[in-house]
């Protein structure tokens, strides 16, 4: 397998205030199920898509996507983190959602050969700043009536991007409890399809106006457990030496909380457990709170608006808190191969 050269002259871009924004890099990898089978896909050039108006993943929103990042380590390696873990959940969303599943070896081959050919774009080590990969599978081709697609596209492009939450080192954020549902119990909440998110653009709005970043969800049959924010799933540092993520049938497993959970199990020696948390009962047991994923990283909260409210955590919601800290850095330093690996979760590109 050829790597990277760590020689190779990097776009000027002012790498450090870069935000969460889409810029348009070389090349795409694309490749197309048609009659029961995947063409071997390749790079293009073009980022534009050109589908049949009548296309599922328009009108029936037959379409998702993954998110991962290529990180560039101190001694120039590119590092993925735990990439085949993505593969695997969008192919539960593909499966759920009545798709063909993208084979493991079209996946990886199409995420790193997109990243190689995009060599220029990947941000130098020290900056902050990383390169956003995503994988997407779309429903396309003629079709008007509500069934699946007779043709789907996998699409894998790149972009180099800096924090999700702009501001400087590690950010405290705040979330709002609005009025509006994430998603139904034994609906689509625990796969990553495109319609989750559309949904909740007006939650994000009716959070942001209250002050807040991001929107926290509910579970939608009582009101009462946490589900996740609008983009990240949730950590709980509890009192008790206690590391709670919450359990629900309509939360999205996120890799990044996967992993965090581990650390704080095995690095912090922390009580680790996933369960239903019942926001209002238990808020007073909640020393710190992050939200996490692979845009996020890990984001620590500072307050939660709920009930007409602002319940502060750590350092009166303007501070980081300790336990959130140490594990950004445990998380961030393995992701960068600044310490040991000694899970196995970083591949070289």
């Amino acid at each position: 397998m050829n790597h990277i050269s760590i020689n190779t002259p990097k776009k000027d871009l002012l790498w450090q205030n870069l935000g969460f924004e889409y810029i348009r890099t070389d090349f795409r990898f694309v490749a197309q199920f048609k009659d029961g089978k995947w063409s071997e896909g390749g790079l293009i050039e073009s980022e534009n898509m050109e589908i049949h108006e009548g296309s599922p993943a328009i009108h029936y929103a037959q379409q998702c996507f993954e998110g991962l990042k290529a990180q560039t380590a101190k001694d120039g390696r590119i590092l993925l983190f735990r990439p085949r873990l993505n593969s695997e959940r969008m192919n539960q969303t593909a499966k759920r959602l009545l798709m063909p599943e993208v084979p493991k070896d079209l996946f990886m081959r199409g995420v790193f050969e997109t990243v190689r050919a995009n060599q220029p774009w990947i941000p130098p080590y020290g900056t902050g700043a990383s390169l956003y990969i995503r994988p997407l599978l779309i429903g396309i081709g003629e079709n008007l009536g509500l069934r699946p697609a007779k043709r789907y596209e996998f699409r894998v492009f790149v972009s180099p991007v800096g924090p999700y939450y702009k501001g400087s080192g590690l950010s405290v954020i705040s979330l709002a409890v609005t009025d509006i549902d994430r998603a139904a119990p034994l609906g689509t909440g625990n796969v990553k399809a495109g319609s989750n998110y559309a949904g909740g653009l007006l939650a994000t709005r009716k959070a942001q106006e209250l002050g807040a970043n991001e929107a926290l969800y509910l579970d939608a049959k009582t009101r009462v457990y946490l589900d996740e924010a609008g983009s990240a799933n949730i950590l709980l540092a509890m009192k008790g030496n206690r590391f709670v993520t919450p359990q629900s049938e309509a939360i999205l497993p996120s890799v990044t909380r996967k992993s965090i959970m581990i650390l704080a199990d095995k690095e912090l020696g922390m009580k680790t457990e996933e369960r239903p948390v019942n926001l209002l009962k238990e808020i007073d047991e909640f020393e710190e709170v992050a939200a996490c994923g692979t845009a996020a990283v890990l984001s620590p909260v500072g307050k939660i608006w709920v009930n007409d409210r602002w319940y502060p955590f750590y350092g009166n919601g303007v501070k980081v808190g300790p336990v959130m800290q140490k594990l950004y850095d445990l998380l961030t330093q393995i992701q960068k191969g600044e310490r040991p690996d000694n899970f196995g979760w970083t591949v070289s590109v």
